[in-house]
């Protein structure tokens, strides 16, 4: 007989809330092993006793054979004395100073649960919070670890006898299953109107009938509230643009099942997989021309955001409908989204005829989670629910914990320590208060969340940047000012775990630059240390500051003047004005300078008459990218001005796009030709650099990248001349990546620091 053995175990990793206490109880009936497992504030321990065979069967399951959502990062090992214990146990979990434990995110409703939430015979049938071990709510309900009940908003309810028994039961799949709960413990769903009043009748059933009659829903998802319109109703989506004054901004649909998003736009497997898998993100893809969708959806884009439900109270709602309808953010217009219900109802009562809620508190607002697909591969546009809190692992170590504030746009926050950085959910523009303080909130949750004292804050560089101000507030911390450009290569680096050095190609809206001056159309010569600013797009001045990213036409106004001074086309449709603009362009007044790519765009989409105030960031430049005739090869030639710092000469660009306006030419082939001069220049500028530097690897980074038909000229150019290029993958190349490049640039600098 095999010689009895104990061993003392410590897994980490993404090991709480993910049903691996219970996997752990089964694996050991499996081997025979007796022991027991537990959750702290480091991950999960576990003590286990047998035959020495057996034990070593178990150890290598614990990470072969672990849960679907479980990711078991390391396994350590002690060998100790044997006690003779009998049984295999789950015991109570502890706390800790030290913290390691992850949190899961939010996970869409597994094919079990759904099945019993449609199943009559089954006691949660219709029930609109079913879950168990492998899906339900996780971040938007922590609210400390270890990850147990009394950690939860689900420390409201109180867990009924019928629950009880399948939470202690190892044999059920809701074994520790946290946030259980049954139409007689669980969280409630009710209908109000907008008064607030109750509306009689079944929730899911009333709220249907009321979109299917033109009314504009709010409706409490995971991470905040919804609102809701079907989406073929015109007059119904022209409504609730026009109160939650959201002129514009496209907004997402939800169809009820993969047959249905399929009838709305052209998925390819990678979609497919995004759309289906457990994280449920919107999905932006190109739309059927048939699609039963209203124009005033996604007004003067090609693309359609999509998602598939991913709760139980959305696989309800949309089997009751059977048909696509819009759920876009509850908020009004710059405030972030709702979570509170006395708020929500107070809010948005203006804007929602009728409330479908419930009485589950959010603790942490998490807006859903936006991507498109590059080359089969997944391209974040906003990283949050359903991939928040995951940690990003990088090759590198962070000497001592960091805090990286972000950006002032789109902003994420990151804390950091050990090899991971843990990248907030999405907070949005920091210049409305309500954001601020959302953002302050999470930065102090995360903090104690997962037990990082930062020692390091890094910020950008804009010394007037909200994120930089609440840096520079902190005590007793040490400051990193990073570079706004300098963080999105870095970001890109840390996305692929290259270190550098690079080629890097920023091209975004606005960034602080060194020389005071407004960067955005950058060539850098970077690694995670360092960089030099090897080229950039020419400079030209914004009229009127910010007032030109609101007022595009501007952006034209200036670009027209430095092309061809005097002797400038004028766009008549502001005739009044252009005097004006052209005059404060040419003397510098209240005209800061900009290299930037995202403001070049702009003049162009000026230019073709496409967009000249714009409702939304990067509304022009994408409405610009919607036009291009993917069958038009001609590019618009640029020169480069060759010296001890590269320029690109976009007036090339300009003058060539307003020459083909005024003969008449189309403005989808003027915006192709744009788009492929563009590429060809950047190719080209790289190309140069690789003959200074001898660097072959770039990277590309910063929100212009999320331009589809810019990042694949580009990509495809670049390995035509034996490139290998860096994309995004993991992390936003825009803005909401910052933080991710903040955090690794800093932590790279602490250990050449410590290296002297």
């Amino acid at each position: 007989m095999a010689e009895r053995g104990r061993r003392r175990i410590r897994v980490h990793g993404l090991v709480q809330g993910v049903g691996f206490r219970p996997f752990v109880c089964r694996l050991a009936g499996v081997y025979g092993v007796a022991g027991f497992v537990g959750n702290d504030s480091g991950g999960v321990f576990i003590e286990a006793e047998g035959r020495r065979p057996a034990l070593d069967g178990f150890v290598a399951g614990l990470a072969g054979q672990a849960p679907p959502l479980a990711v078991v990062e390391s396994v350590t090992v002690e060998v100790t004395e044997p006690i003779g214990e009998v049984g295999f146990r789950i015991v109570r979990s502890a706390g800790g100073a030290l913290r390691e434990a992850l949190v899961a995110p939010d996970t869409a409703t597994c094919g079990d649960c759904l099945a019993e939430l449609t199943d009559p015979a089954c006691r949660r049938y219709g029930h609109p919070f079913a879950n168990c071990t492998n899906c339900g709510p996780r971040f938007t309900i922590v609210t400390g670890i270890p990850y147990d009940r009394h950690a939860t908003t689900m420390a409201d309810f109180v867990m009924c006898a019928a629950c009880e028994v399948e939470y202690r039961d190892p044999g059920d799949r809701r074994f520790h299953a946290q946030p259980v709960c049954c139409p007689g413990c669980g969280p409630a769903l009710r209908m109000v109107g907008a008064d607030g009043l109750p509306v009689p009748g079944d929730p899911v059933t009333t709220a249907a009938a009321w979109l299917r009659q033109g009314r504009i829903l709010a409706v409490k998802g995971l991470g905040g509230y919804h609102l809701a319109v079907l989406a073929d109703q015109a007059d119904a989506v022209a409504r609730l643009r026009d109160r939650k004054r959201r002129e514009d901004r496209p907004f997402a649909v939800m169809a009820p099942d993969l047959v249905g998003a399929h009838a709305l736009v052209r998925l390819e497997p990678a979609a497919e997989r995004l759309l289906t898998g457990m994280s449920r993100p919107i999905v932006l893809a190109p739309r059927h021309g048939n699609s039963k969708v209203a124009e005033a959806v996604a007004p003067g884009s090609r693309d359609l955001g999509v998602m598939l439900p991913h709760t139980p109270l959305h696989h309800l709602l949309a089997g009751q409908l059977a048909q696509p309808f819009v759920l876009t953010s509850g908020n009004l217009s710059n405030s972030p989204i709702e979570v509170e219900d006395q708020e929500a109802l107070r809010r948005l009562s203006a804007v929602a005829d009728g409330f479908l809620l419930h009485d589950r508190r959010i603790h942490i607002r998490a807006d859903d989670s936006l991507v498109r697909v590059f080359r089969g591969r997944e391209l974040p546009i906003r990283r949050s629910r359903g991939y928040v809190p995951a940690p990003v692992t990088v090759p590198w170590p962070f000497p001592r914990p960091v805090l990286a504030c972000g950006a002032e746009l789109k902003n994420t926050f990151c804390v950091a320590k050990g090899v991971q950085a843990f990248l907030s959910h999405h907070i949005g523009d920091l210049e409305n208060y309500e954001t601020l303080r959302s953002y302050a909130e999470g930065i102090d949750h995360f903090c104690r969340l997962f037990g990082v004292r930062p020692a390091v804050v890094a910020h950008d560089l804009h010394p007037d940047y909200l994120s930089t101000k609440y840096a520079r507030d902190l005590p007793e911390v040490e400051l990193v000012a990073v570079q706004h450009h300098h963080a999105h290569i870095a970001s890109c680096l840390a996305d692929n775990g290259y270190a550098g050095p690079v080629i890097g190609v920023a091209f975004d809206g606005l960034g602080y630059g060194e020389d005071g001056t407004l960067w955005g159309g950058e060539l850098l010569i970077a690694d995670l240390t360092t960089f030099h600013r090897a080229g950039h797009l020419e400079p030209v001045p914004m009229p009127g500051g910010t007032a030109a990213i609101r007022q595009p036409w501007r952006m034209a106004a200036a670009h027209l003047t430095g092309t061809y001074g005097d002797e400038l086309p004028l766009i008549r449709r502001h005739r009044d004005q252009w005097p004006a603009i052209v005059s404060m362009a040419q003397t510098g007044t209240n005209s800061p300078l900009t290299s930037s790519a995202g403001r070049l765009f702009d003049a162009v989409s000026a230019i073709t008459g496409i967009r000249d105030i714009v409702s939304y960031e990067g509304q022009a430049a994408a409405e610009l990218e919607a036009r291009v005739d993917p069958n038009e090869s001609h590019a618009y030639p640029v020169r480069l001005t060759e010296g001890e710092t590269l320029t690109i000469a976009a007036s090339d660009l300009v003058r060539a796009a307003a020459e083909d306006m005024i003969a008449g030419i189309a403005v989808e082939r003027i915006a192709a030709r744009f788009h492929n001069g563009l590429a060809t220049a950047v190719v080209r500028a790289v190309h140069s650099l690789r003959e200074r530097t001898g660097l072959r690897t770039v990277a590309l980074s910063g929100g212009v990248f999320q331009n589809i038909v810019l990042l694949e000229l580009i990509v495809s150019g670049l390995e035509q001349n034996d490139f290998r290029v860096l994309v995004h993958s993991r992390v936003p190349p825009g803005d909401g990546g910052i933080s991710l490049g903040q955090a690794v640039i800093a932590a790279a600098r602490d250990r050449s620091a410590d290296a002297w």
